[in-house]
Protein backbone atom coordinates (compact mmCIF):
# COMPACT_ATOMS: atom_id res chain seq x y z
CA UNK A 1 0.00 0.00 0.00
CA UNK A 2 2.70 2.43 0.76
CA UNK A 3 6.00 0.19 0.02
CA UNK A 4 7.47 1.09 3.82
CA UNK A 5 7.72 -0.80 6.75
CA UNK A 6 5.16 0.31 9.23
CA UNK A 7 5.16 -0.05 13.40
CA UNK A 8 2.29 1.66 15.24
CA UNK A 9 2.47 2.29 19.06
CA UNK A 10 -0.61 2.00 20.11
CA UNK A 11 -1.44 4.58 22.91
CA UNK A 12 -5.46 3.97 21.90
CA UNK A 13 -4.75 0.69 24.13
CA UNK A 14 -3.94 2.79 27.22
CA UNK A 15 -6.57 2.06 30.46
CA UNK A 16 -7.92 5.48 29.59
CA UNK A 17 -7.86 4.98 25.79
CA UNK A 18 -4.67 7.48 24.78
CA UNK A 19 -1.37 8.46 25.26
CA UNK A 20 -2.43 11.55 27.67
CA UNK A 21 -2.00 9.39 30.63
CA UNK A 22 1.57 9.61 30.54
CA UNK A 23 2.17 13.01 31.16
CA UNK A 24 -0.84 12.86 33.61
CA UNK A 25 1.05 10.52 35.49
CA UNK A 26 4.65 12.00 35.45
CA UNK A 27 3.01 15.65 36.38
CA UNK A 28 1.63 13.75 39.42
CA UNK A 29 4.57 12.01 40.19
CA UNK A 30 6.80 15.20 40.15
CA UNK A 31 4.92 17.04 42.65
CA UNK A 32 5.90 16.74 46.48
CA UNK A 33 3.76 15.20 49.01
CA UNK A 34 2.61 18.13 50.80
CA UNK A 35 1.74 19.49 47.14
CA UNK A 36 -0.16 16.10 46.30
CA UNK A 37 -2.63 16.33 48.86
CA UNK A 38 -3.81 19.72 47.75
CA UNK A 39 -4.91 18.09 45.06
CA UNK A 40 -4.92 18.76 41.24
CA UNK A 41 -6.68 20.77 38.60
CA UNK A 42 -6.74 20.86 34.53
CA UNK A 43 -8.89 22.23 31.96
CA UNK A 44 -10.18 19.96 29.17
CA UNK A 45 -13.35 18.69 27.24
CA UNK A 46 -11.37 15.29 25.79
CA UNK A 47 -8.59 12.60 26.94
CA UNK A 48 -6.16 14.58 29.02
CA UNK A 49 -9.64 15.29 31.71
CA UNK A 50 -9.49 11.35 31.75
CA UNK A 51 -5.93 10.83 32.29
CA UNK A 52 -5.60 13.17 35.15
CA UNK A 53 -8.30 11.61 37.00
CA UNK A 54 -7.39 8.15 36.62
CA UNK A 55 -3.57 9.11 37.47
CA UNK A 56 -4.79 11.13 40.45
CA UNK A 57 -7.19 7.89 41.32
CA UNK A 58 -3.96 5.37 41.26
CA UNK A 59 -2.33 7.93 43.74
CA UNK A 60 -5.10 8.89 45.46
CA UNK A 61 -4.71 12.49 44.75
CA UNK A 62 -7.86 14.62 44.47
CA UNK A 63 -8.51 15.91 40.85
CA UNK A 64 -10.82 18.98 39.66
CA UNK A 65 -11.40 18.51 35.79
CA UNK A 66 -12.71 22.01 34.06
CA UNK A 67 -14.94 21.03 31.18
CA UNK A 68 -17.02 22.91 28.88
CA UNK A 69 -20.64 22.65 29.25
CA UNK A 70 -20.98 21.61 25.75
CA UNK A 71 -18.02 18.56 26.11
CA UNK A 72 -19.64 14.94 24.93
CA UNK A 73 -21.44 13.38 27.70
CA UNK A 74 -18.91 10.07 26.94
CA UNK A 75 -15.95 12.60 28.33
CA UNK A 76 -17.68 12.99 31.08
CA UNK A 77 -18.50 9.49 32.21
CA UNK A 78 -15.24 8.89 31.67
CA UNK A 79 -14.39 10.91 34.00
CA UNK A 80 -16.77 10.16 36.54
CA UNK A 81 -15.06 6.67 36.10
CA UNK A 82 -11.85 7.68 37.61
CA UNK A 83 -13.71 10.07 40.45
CA UNK A 84 -12.38 13.25 38.76
CA UNK A 85 -14.99 16.10 40.43
CA UNK A 86 -15.73 17.89 37.26
CA UNK A 87 -16.55 21.97 37.38
CA UNK A 88 -18.06 23.03 34.41
CA UNK A 89 -17.97 26.45 32.24
CA UNK A 90 -18.52 28.35 29.36
CA UNK A 91 -17.15 27.06 26.33
CA UNK A 92 -14.44 29.29 25.64
CA UNK A 93 -10.45 29.07 26.53
CA UNK A 94 -10.98 32.40 28.75
CA UNK A 95 -13.48 30.91 30.87
CA UNK A 96 -11.88 27.41 31.10
CA UNK A 97 -8.69 29.39 32.56
CA UNK A 98 -10.66 31.25 34.78
CA UNK A 99 -12.29 28.57 36.56
CA UNK A 100 -9.10 26.55 36.83
CA UNK A 101 -7.22 29.72 38.15
CA UNK A 102 -10.32 30.10 41.25
CA UNK A 103 -9.59 26.27 42.23
CA UNK A 104 -5.99 27.13 42.07
CA UNK A 105 -6.67 29.91 44.65
CA UNK A 106 -9.41 28.42 46.70
CA UNK A 107 -7.48 25.22 47.04
CA UNK A 108 -4.06 25.26 46.53
CA UNK A 109 -4.38 22.59 43.78
CA UNK A 110 -1.81 22.43 41.33
CA UNK A 111 -2.28 23.52 37.73
CA UNK A 112 -1.50 20.69 35.11
CA UNK A 113 -1.54 21.47 31.50
CA UNK A 114 -2.63 19.23 28.76
CA UNK A 115 0.59 19.87 26.35
CA UNK A 116 2.01 22.97 27.74
CA UNK A 117 4.11 21.53 30.27
CA UNK A 118 7.72 20.20 30.77
CA UNK A 119 6.38 17.33 32.88
CA UNK A 120 3.65 16.44 30.39
CA UNK A 121 5.87 16.69 27.48
CA UNK A 122 8.70 14.22 29.36
CA UNK A 123 6.11 11.52 29.81
CA UNK A 124 4.61 11.93 26.90
CA UNK A 125 8.05 11.30 25.40
CA UNK A 126 8.38 7.59 26.72
CA UNK A 127 5.94 6.21 24.19
CA UNK A 128 8.62 6.86 21.04
CA UNK A 129 11.54 6.15 23.57
CA UNK A 130 9.58 2.69 24.14
CA UNK A 131 9.09 2.45 20.52
CA UNK A 132 12.65 3.22 19.58
CA UNK A 133 13.70 0.66 22.46
CA UNK A 134 11.86 -1.46 20.10
CA UNK A 135 12.69 -0.71 16.50
CA UNK A 136 16.16 0.77 16.69
CA UNK A 137 16.39 0.76 13.13
CA UNK A 138 13.49 3.22 12.39
CA UNK A 139 13.77 6.30 10.05
CA UNK A 140 10.81 8.34 11.39
CA UNK A 141 8.37 8.78 13.33
CA UNK A 142 4.41 10.49 13.13
CA UNK A 143 2.29 11.68 15.36
CA UNK A 144 -0.36 13.77 15.39
CA UNK A 145 0.00 17.50 16.31
CA UNK A 146 -2.31 19.42 18.70
CA UNK A 147 -1.25 21.57 21.72
CA UNK A 148 2.37 19.81 20.54
CA UNK A 149 2.82 17.89 23.72
CA UNK A 150 2.98 14.67 21.65
CA UNK A 151 5.11 15.82 18.93
CA UNK A 152 7.54 17.59 21.68
CA UNK A 153 7.86 14.85 23.93
CA UNK A 154 8.77 12.29 20.53
CA UNK A 155 11.26 14.65 19.24
CA UNK A 156 12.79 14.92 22.54
CA UNK A 157 13.06 10.83 22.28
CA UNK A 158 14.38 10.94 18.88
CA UNK A 159 16.90 13.54 19.85
CA UNK A 160 17.93 11.61 22.97
CA UNK A 161 17.57 7.98 22.09
CA UNK A 162 18.19 6.83 18.21
CA UNK A 163 20.62 7.31 15.13
CA UNK A 164 19.24 10.25 13.91
CA UNK A 165 15.50 9.18 13.55
CA UNK A 166 13.39 12.01 12.14
CA UNK A 167 9.80 13.59 13.42
CA UNK A 168 6.99 13.97 11.31
CA UNK A 169 4.11 15.74 12.72
CA UNK A 170 0.94 15.41 11.06
CA UNK A 171 -1.55 18.36 10.86
CA UNK A 172 -5.65 18.80 9.64
CA UNK A 173 -5.32 21.32 6.59
CA UNK A 174 -8.70 22.76 8.48
CA UNK A 175 -6.48 23.47 12.10
CA UNK A 176 -2.84 24.29 10.83
CA UNK A 177 -1.21 26.01 13.28
CA UNK A 178 1.75 24.40 13.55
CA UNK A 179 2.49 24.20 10.36
CA UNK A 180 2.16 28.11 10.18
CA UNK A 181 4.22 28.42 13.44
CA UNK A 182 7.15 26.95 11.70
CA UNK A 183 7.01 28.40 8.69
CA UNK A 184 6.59 32.28 10.71
CA UNK A 185 8.79 31.43 13.62
CA UNK A 186 5.88 32.17 16.36
CA UNK A 187 3.01 30.54 17.74
CA UNK A 188 -0.31 31.14 15.08
CA UNK A 189 -3.74 30.44 16.44
CA UNK A 190 -6.93 29.01 14.20
CA UNK A 191 -9.93 31.64 14.34
CA UNK A 192 -12.44 29.05 14.24
CA UNK A 193 -11.57 25.02 13.83
CA UNK A 194 -13.87 23.10 11.33
CA UNK A 195 -12.14 19.20 11.49
CA UNK A 196 -13.38 15.74 12.42
CA UNK A 197 -10.28 15.53 14.26
CA UNK A 198 -11.63 17.11 17.23
CA UNK A 199 -8.65 16.61 19.36
CA UNK A 200 -6.13 18.54 17.62
CA UNK A 201 -8.54 21.61 17.64
CA UNK A 202 -5.83 23.68 19.77
CA UNK A 203 -2.69 25.28 19.48
CA UNK A 204 0.68 25.03 20.47
CA UNK A 205 2.41 26.62 23.71
CA UNK A 206 5.72 28.45 24.45
CA UNK A 207 7.48 24.99 26.32
CA UNK A 208 6.52 23.06 23.40
CA UNK A 209 7.04 25.06 20.75
CA UNK A 210 10.78 25.63 21.27
CA UNK A 211 11.26 21.88 20.93
CA UNK A 212 9.15 21.53 17.66
CA UNK A 213 11.45 24.16 15.90
CA UNK A 214 14.42 22.71 17.08
CA UNK A 215 13.57 18.77 16.55
CA UNK A 216 11.07 17.95 14.01
CA UNK A 217 11.54 18.14 10.27
CA UNK A 218 8.71 18.93 9.19
CA UNK A 219 4.40 18.95 9.31
CA UNK A 220 2.64 17.18 6.62
CA UNK A 221 -0.90 18.61 6.27
CA UNK A 222 -4.07 16.57 5.31
CA UNK A 223 -7.45 16.88 4.12
CA UNK A 224 -10.44 16.16 6.45
CA UNK A 225 -11.47 13.37 3.51
CA UNK A 226 -8.08 12.04 3.83
CA UNK A 227 -8.17 11.67 7.93
CA UNK A 228 -11.73 9.62 7.35
CA UNK A 229 -10.11 7.04 4.94
CA UNK A 230 -7.11 6.37 6.82
CA UNK A 231 -9.27 5.59 10.15
CA UNK A 232 -11.58 3.66 8.08
CA UNK A 233 -9.19 1.71 7.13
CA UNK A 234 -7.48 1.26 10.54
CA UNK A 235 -10.64 -0.23 11.62
CA UNK A 236 -10.87 -2.02 8.93
CA UNK A 237 -7.59 -3.66 8.15
CA UNK A 238 -6.52 -4.01 11.84
CA UNK A 239 -9.37 -4.20 13.58
CA UNK A 240 -8.59 -1.70 16.41
CA UNK A 241 -10.60 1.61 17.71
CA UNK A 242 -9.21 4.75 17.03
CA UNK A 243 -10.48 8.66 17.00
CA UNK A 244 -9.73 10.63 14.23
CA UNK A 245 -7.24 12.61 14.85
CA UNK A 246 -5.51 9.54 15.78
CA UNK A 247 -5.81 8.82 12.28
CA UNK A 248 -4.12 12.28 10.61
CA UNK A 249 -0.68 11.42 10.78
CA UNK A 250 -1.56 7.74 8.61
CA UNK A 251 -3.19 9.98 6.75
CA UNK A 252 -0.17 11.73 5.99
CA UNK A 253 1.99 8.90 4.97
CA UNK A 254 -0.25 7.59 3.00
CA UNK A 255 -0.86 11.38 1.34
CA UNK A 256 3.08 11.10 0.41
CA UNK A 257 3.56 7.29 -0.08
CA UNK A 258 6.94 8.57 -2.24
CA UNK A 259 8.85 9.91 0.60
CA UNK A 260 8.11 6.62 2.89
CA UNK A 261 9.00 3.66 0.05
CA UNK A 262 11.33 1.29 1.66
CA UNK A 263 11.69 3.51 4.94
CA UNK A 264 11.22 1.80 8.26
CA UNK A 265 7.93 4.45 9.79
CA UNK A 266 6.86 4.58 13.17
CA UNK A 267 3.58 6.12 13.39
CA UNK A 268 1.96 6.68 17.58
CA UNK A 269 -1.66 6.15 17.73
CA UNK A 270 -2.20 8.61 19.86
CA UNK A 271 -5.87 7.67 21.31
CA UNK A 272 -8.89 5.52 20.82
CA UNK A 273 -11.71 7.29 22.49
CA UNK A 274 -14.64 8.15 19.96
CA UNK A 275 -18.13 7.90 20.31
CA UNK A 276 -18.98 4.94 18.30
CA UNK A 277 -22.67 6.56 17.96
CA UNK A 278 -21.19 9.26 15.95
CA UNK A 279 -18.71 7.94 13.26
CA UNK A 280 -17.48 10.12 10.32
CA UNK A 281 -17.69 6.84 7.58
Amino acid sequence: MVGANIVFKCENFQKMGAFKMRGAANAILSLSEEERKRGVVTHSSGNFAQAVSLAAQKLDVKAYIVMPENAPQVKKDGVKTYEGEIIECESTPQAREATANKIREENGASFLHPSNQDEVIYGNSTAAMELLEEYPELDVILTPIGGGGLIAGTALAAHYFSNNCKVIGGEPMEADDAYRSLISGEIETNDSFHTVADGLRTHLGDRNFPIIQKHVDKIIRVEEDEIVNAMQLIWERMKIIIEPSCAVPFAAVLKKKEEFKNKSVGIILSGGNVDVKNLPF
